[in-house]
């Protein structure tokens, strides 16, 4: 069934367009390397790491993920993800992994949160590792495409929150590692606010990271 589905409507890869494969190898090389340490301009006060710099064929998954619902790109984006955590973490510690929250019309029209979906597959990568989803982003916040640095800073204030009853030491024993992942980071409003939040309800965050850093 899936090889008639490739001749009527063919594969391609989400990061050059090759038919034939969903995400060829060659794409898979762009993330495939360690992380790279990024400074964002708002700084969320943790280590940000990035896989691949938000160009090329990084940059044109997360769009196809974004704007074309292409969920299938979720499996290749979550391995990158999990190598680059294995990269960072102390194996000899739990992870818990926590995306940065999106907001809800966005996540409708693409059909799920991508980076809770991405998330979740890299955890499933990863031994002694978990997905906790505790941000929600609160009513007002606007898209951020095309706003500026004080802008998204502004649009992101105090609207992001933890959204939990149980206490954090329920959810975040005193050894684990907490990481937030995101898709794209461009300014590190969105990491910043995330970071506050989950330090404001007592949960520390040794780092970020993300699939593209803009």
């Amino acid at each position: 069934m899936g090889e008639l589905l490739d001749l009527i409507l063919p594969r391609s890869c989400g990061g050059c367009g090759r038919t034939g494969t969903g995400w060829c190898a060659d794409c898979a090389d762009a993330l495939s390397g360690p992380p790279i340490r990024i400074r964002p301009r708002a700084d969320p006060g943790v280590p940000c790491w990035a896989l691949a710099a938000y160009t090329g064929a990084p940059r044109r998954a997360v769009l196809a993920v974004k704007e074309q619902c292409r969920r299938d790109l979720a499996r290749p984006l979550g391995a990158g993800l999990a190598r680059g955590l294995d990269h960072l973490r102390d194996a000899s510690r739990p992870l818990v992994l926590i995306p940065a929250p999106s907001r809800g019309a966005a996540a409708r029209r693409r059909g799920g949160d991508p980076v809770v979906r991405t998330a979740h597959i890299a955890a499933g990568w990863l031994p002694g590792c978990r997905l906790v989803c505790v941000l929600r982003m609160g009513p007002g916040v606007r898209d951020s495409v095309g706003l500026g640095h004080r802008d998204r800073q502004h649009n992101l204030h105090g609207r992001i929150r933890v959204a939990t009853t149980r206490p954090p030491s329920a959810l975040f024993p005193a050894n684990v590692e907490v990481v937030v992942i995101d898709d794209v980071l461009t300014t590190g409003a969105t990491v910043s606010e995330s970071v506050r939040a989950l330090s404001a309800a007592r949960i520390a965050v040794r780092a970020v990271l993300v699939t593209c850093a803009a």
